[in-house]
């Protein structure tokens, strides 16, 4: 069964929209395995958590949210591109519901990464 099995320990960057992990942060991904699939973000990590632009906080949250620990995943998913990017925002829908994400909060923001992320995935892999 997926859950994060760490707090999340995070610090502020002198930017004022990153953070930076303090210690490593696991997920365990609930797939068709027995041994429970694990990612693990290490300290020194850097996030925005959810990239929720201003003008839609009011809407959706901040960055920071119920969501905030499935953002992470989802950054380090990327950035590390551990998976396919349909993997990667999978993933990032399944952390939301363990998180008790809303159904329509979860399902609009996995639409809005599938829509608009994209670019960013290409970038990383690139990389």
């Amino acid at each position: 069964m997926s859950n994060f099995t760490k707090p999340l320990i995070v610090t502020p960057l002198p930017d004022g929209k990153s953070w930076e992990l303090v210690e490593p942060f696991e997920y365990y991904i609930d797939e068709e395995k027995p041994d429970g699939e694990k990612i693990v973000v290490p300290a020194g990590f850097r996030t925005d958590f959810a990239s929720i632009p201003r003008f839609a906080w009011s809407i959706i949250g901040s960055p920071w949210g119920k969501y905030g620990k499935a953002a992470v995943i989802h950054d380090y998913c990327y950035y590390k591109t551990l998976y396919t990017r349909k993997k990667c925002d999978k993933i990032f829908l399944e952390a939301m519901k363990v998180l008790g994400v809303g159904w329509l909060k979860r399902r609009t923001m996995w639409l809005a990464v599938r829509l608009f992320a994209g670019s960013v995935f290409v970038k990383y892999k690139k990389s």
